[in-house]
């Protein structure tokens, strides 16, 4: 098992939620179990992902999780821009909202190759 809290990918996925957390209270009140939920479900989603691949004993089981992570990461990329065209964010909320994506996407995707390295080099040739 491996420690999640020693992964960089984690720290910044769990940066990610408390700031969707604090930019999605804001959002208009309608939104309550539209966008707003499902940002937040996004963005815990990233850093609950890692935290149970961590806690799996096979490496492909590790990078399953790891890339289940990276695609509610996307999602949430999305959903960001989605807030900001229906104006419930300004832009300077999504320069630092965007930054810290896409180096929690950099992280995640690095952390996800070196595994599809290690996990292929496992896997018997025929």
């Amino acid at each position: 098992m491996r420690d999640h809290t020693k992964l960089r990918a984690f720290e910044l996925a769990d940066e990610v939620a408390i700031l969707v957390y604090r930019a999605t209270r804001g959002f208009p009140k309608e939104e309550m179990y539209g966008l707003t939920s499902q940002m937040r479900r996004a963005a815990v989603s990233v850093a609950s992902n890692i935290v149970e691949g961590c806690a799996r004993e096979s490496q492909a089981e590790y990078l399953r999780f790891l890339e289940i992570a990276f695609g509610s990461l996307r999602e949430l990329n999305y959903q960001f821009g989605l807030a900001r065209r229906l104006g419930y964010t300004d832009k300077t909320d999504m320069g630092e909202w965007g930054q810290k994506i896409l180096e929690t996407e950099k992280v995640l995707g690095g952390l996800i190759r070196s595994m599809r390295k290690v996990t292929n080099s496992l896997q018997p040739t025929a």
